[in-house]
């Protein structure tokens, strides 16, 4: 099954969330993600992971869940993204209640992705240590569970620790909206499986080792774990432009239902977006179901900079 989604770095400069997300509905696409960074220390001592230097919009991104929620008031079916949210430097029981809230108003369309950061100054600045943003995303996470699930939440843990509570509204996904867990493989694989309903790598990563190699080492690491490789579908990001023979591994086969299609992030203020084909896109209309179902969601998610106004393939 073929999904359609878009990463997009919302600037002041950029195409407005609303506009782009009518403009991806009417086309076809599933879903719009945004990225999120609440700044760029002029200091860095962690290189960036894609290489090279930052890109201006880094610097000028506007907050993920303001701009994601512009979007999902001008749609009916797009769904929402945060690709990914930074969980060591929010909050967890702020960042339940806009999870909570940004699923309601979009009834049930919001995609939770989550990450844990590579800005080691960015990431400190918040108050978290960064040897320890792991621990403390996987407690935060935990208690924003907890915090949706139940009617008077607590939450004791070495890093988040609150006493009983109350917090509404809840998600109008039950139990929440999907946690799809962005990284490279096999740590952020680990976390995904542990605590998560998907996993994001990027398309660059997978090709290092062959795309279908490490899928298929993904699916039986999640099995082994006792959690069924149909509740953890793969969003996979930063497709390259030409992908109508995408190849999945390097011995040529391709894996299961994993189609190819890319999105673009707009960085400009113009832009127009092509009509996927007809006869490779499928809207995803079901609503999310928890780990254990036998429905599955597998979106593959491009990014390219520039504007959406190259045919897509």
């Amino acid at each position: 099954m073929l999904k359609i989604g878009a990463v997009a770095f919302f600037t002041t400069y950029s195409m407005p969330p609303a506009e782009l997300g009518l403009l991806l509905e009417e086309r076809g696409f599933e879903s719009l993600w945004v990225p999120e960074h609440t700044h760029i220390p002029l200091s860095r001592q962690k290189a960036y992971p894609g290489g090279g230097g930052l890109i201006r919009a880094y610097y000028d991104i506007m907050d993920p869940f303001l701009a994601l929620n512009a979007a999902a008031t001008a749609t009916k079916r797009l769904k929402v993204g945060t690709g990914i949210a930074l969980v060591p430097q929010r909050d967890p029981i702020v960042t339940a209640k806009m999870v909570s809230t940004i699923d309601q108003l979009s009834q049930g369309r919001f995609l939770f992705g989550v990450g844990n950061g590579w800005n080691q100054e960015e990431v400190e600045n918040h108050g978290t240590v960064f040897a320890d943003r792991h621990k403390v995303a996987r407690e935060r996470i935990e208690a924003m569970k907890t915090i949706w699930a139940e009617e008077n939440p607590e939450y004791h843990g070495s890093f988040v620790n609150f006493a009983a509570m109350q917090q509404w509204p809840k998600p109008y996904q039950r139990p929440h909206p999907p946690i799809i867990v962005g990284g490279a493989f096999p740590h952020a694989a680990r976390r995904a499986i542990r605590y998560g309903d998907g996993w994001i790598p990027r398309a660059d990563w997978l090709e290092q080792d062959g795309m279908g190699e490490l899928v298929g080492q993904f699916r039986r690491m999640a099995t082994e774990a006792g959690r069924d490789p149909a509740s953890l579908p793969i969003s996979i990001f930063r497709m390259p432009e030409e992908l109508d023979h995408r190849r999945l591994s390097r011995g040529g086969s391709h894996c299961g239902e994993f189609s190819a299609t890319a999105g673009a992030a707009m960085n400009n203020s113009h832009g127009s977006v092509s009509r996927p084909r007809a006869d490779t896109t499928t809207r995803h209309r079901q609503p999310f179901e928890a780990p254990g179902h036998s429905k599955t969601r597998k979106i593959l998610v491009g990014r390219a900079s520039g504007s959406l106004d190259k045919r897509i393939q």
